[in-house]
């Protein structure tokens, strides 16, 4: 009867227990210290860093953005487009927009506009005493004598 500690118990030749349990108590402690840190790099790598899950829910987010600016744009040329192709066609249009942008008018059409007033601000009332202004400062005239300031021309309206 082969006893406990038997080459029977034991596993195949060149499997990783018999090449774990070959190692003495310290270097499988190294073993494991390695293995350890080797998987808290890859999981630092897979929820930190660079190409990590918080990057990619990122840039999917940045991706659903652009598709939606992409579909807003398209919409944007479809109606442009459809403008172009109206205002190339049809007079009714190139009418349309030549009364309201330029303000044209048919012959025999009278023009009116109508000019809205809005309400005037309220106006603050001037206060009861008025500032303190500082004293006229004296030029020392120039031996030809002060200089005269052409008069304001008065524009008729």
């Amino acid at each position: 009867m082969p006893s406990a500690g038997s080459e029977a118990d034991a596993p195949p030749a060149g499997t990783l227990r018999s090449a774990v349990s070959a190692l003495p108590l310290p270097s499988m402690r190294l073993l494991i210290l390695v293995l350890i840190v080797l998987l808290a790099a890859l999981q630092y790598r897979l929820w930190v860093g660079p190409g990590s899950r918080a990057d990619l829910h990122g840039l999917n987010l940045e991706i659903v953005a652009q598709k939606a600016e992409l579909e807003r744009l398209r919409t944007r040329n479809q109606e442009l487009q459809a403008e172009v192709e109206d205002l190339r066609s049809g007079e009714a249009a190139l009418e349309e927009r030549a009364r309201d942008e330029l303000g044209m008018i048919k012959g025999g059409e009278a023009f009116i506009q109508v000019i809205e007033r809005s309400p005037l601000p309220a106006v603050p009332a001037p206060p009861d005493t008025e500032p303190a202004t500082p004293a006229p400062r004296h030029k020392k005239s120039s031996p030809a004598g002060p200089k005269k300031e052409p008069p304001a021309r008065e524009e008729r309206q």
